[in-house]
């Protein structure tokens, strides 16, 4: 404790980042930010910016990058992205992907980390692409490798057999569908590596708001894990905590 004040009192250390080290979190008038979360569970700490002021996020964000060098930003809107743009240094690197509604904001002397794993990121149809790209930002900033095989629904099967060797090549597969939520189950009984469902609010009429995507993919008749509808980032941090532990195993 006494090398983090002396550090502060030297201004080697804001007291962000010694309140950080001390406590595991930082705390602001928007709220509190698990700054330890990613050496804890090996996984960043998301800022959900839905139901979240712009100024709100803004600060987080500032935290974020004051204790950890990185912010991750999720559910988006243009005024949270202009908050948080206007918050923090010139210096700092923002990269919005408007579609999936994620910020990354990032310091210039930030390591993101590396993993020797690839995830395989499949989605169904054009319209699943947003929630998938939610999981895609997630896994980049774990350091996986992701492989995209994009609009391979189960209308023609074709289009996903075609691409049977990029699965099988992965370490791990999240795979994205609305409708019926038929293509996780497909695609899990034609690989042996570990799949994730991820269900979407895409679809017409009765169970269209990812219902009955999520209980196709619960009564999957081939073994596969499944998150909630539209929960990209959690697919993608659990598919990024497999890929996490197989580098470690290829590292040893």
């Amino acid at each position: 404790m006494r090398e983090v004040l002396e550090a502060v009192a030297a201004g080697d250390l804001s007291p962000t980042e010694a309140e950080a080290q001390l406590a595991g979190y930082v705390t602001t008038d928007a709220g509190r930010f698990d700054a330890a979360r990613e050496q804890r569970r090996g996984a960043p700490e998301g800022i959900l910016a839905e139901g979240k002021t712009p100024a709100e996020v803004a600060v987080l964000a500032a935290a974020a990058l004051d204790s950890t060098g990185r912010a991750l930003i999720t559910r988006v809107s243009e005024d949270h992205v202009v908050a948080v743009a206007e918050e923090v240094d010139a210096s700092i690197d923002l990269s919005h992907d408007e579609r999936a509604r994620t910020l990354v904001a990032q310091r210039s002397d930030f390591d993101p980390p590396t993993l020797d794993a690839t995830v395989g990121l499949v989605t169904g149809g054009t319209a699943d692409a947003a929630v998938a790209g939610e999981a895609a930002t997630v896994l980049d900033a774990m350091g996986a490798t992701v492989e995209r095989v994009d609009d391979v629904g189960v209308a023609h099967l074709g289009r996903i057999l075609d691409h049977l060797d990029v699965l099988r090549a992965a370490d791990v597969l999240v795979v994205a569908a609305g409708r019926e939520g038929a293509l996780p189950t497909v695609v899990a009984g034609l690989v042996d590596t570990p799949v994730i469902g991820l269900p979407v609010s895409t679809g017409y009429g009765h169970g269209g708001d990812g219902g009955a995507a999520l209980s196709g993919m619960l009564q999957s008749c081939t073994v596969l894990s499944v998150v909630n509808v539209d929960a990209g980032f959690v697919a993608g941090t659990q598919a990024g905590l497999v890929a996490r532990a197989v580098s470690d195993a290829r590292s040893q």
